[in-house]
């Protein structure tokens, strides 16, 4: 599968972001290519997962953002006032505030993924024929975790039950497509 534009709107917000770091605090030079830009999780899996995961296990993270919502609400600056017989004399006055509420907060959505180790030359290639045989991939069998391999991964996952969106290979995702071994719990 080939990608449609460079900048997609993650990498043109990471490429933004790294600019007004660099001229702001000299922090360092712009990436060479669009490789080196991040995305929005985990370019790798890591051994840092959530608080309480099993020693040993290698984790992914994507974040979902908050969720802002503007509430326009018309607060009474000056009250009506009243004639002694009832009628209005003069109405109310009231003024327009806007402001933003976060209806739902920033999350972690933490996935167990395969530690490094395990992407073998050898593991990759046999994700590449599984993602083949699913129509997911297209591109040449090389053993390597490269930019097609990982897009393949994205929409594999995104299409799944887990509706994952992120380039690391989860766990389950590896279980789904035979790679790797399900514990025997869950085929009980």
């Amino acid at each position: 599968m080939k990608q449609a534009a460079f900048l997609t709107a993650p990498r043109l917000r990471a490429l933004l972001l790294v600019s007004a770091c660099a001229a702001l605090s000299g922090c360092g030079m712009l990436p060479a290519t669009g490789d080196d830009l991040p995305e929005p999780g985990v370019m790798e899996a890591t051994r840092q997962g959530p608080e309480g995961a099993a020693p040993g296990t290698c984790w992914g993270r994507t974040v979902s953002p908050a969720v802002v919502e503007r509430i326009s609400q018309r607060v009474e600056v000056k009250p009506a006032k009243i004639n002694p017989d009832g009628t209005i004399a003069s109405p109310p006055v009231y003024r327009t505030e806007d402001r933003q509420v976060i209806v739902t907060p920033r999350r972690d959505n933490w996935f167990e993924t395969l530690c490094p180790d395990a992407l073998t030359p050898e593991f990759v290639s046999s994700l590449q024929r599984a993602l083949q045989a699913r129509m997911a991939y297209d591109g040449p069998i090389t053993g390597v975790m490269d930019e097609p391999t990982r897009a393949a991964i994205s929409a594999f996952q995104r299409q799944s039950e887990s509706g994952l969106n992120s380039t690391v290979l989860s766990l389950e995702t590896a279980r789904q497509l035979g790679l790797s071994a399900v514990p025997r719990s869950e085929l009980e």
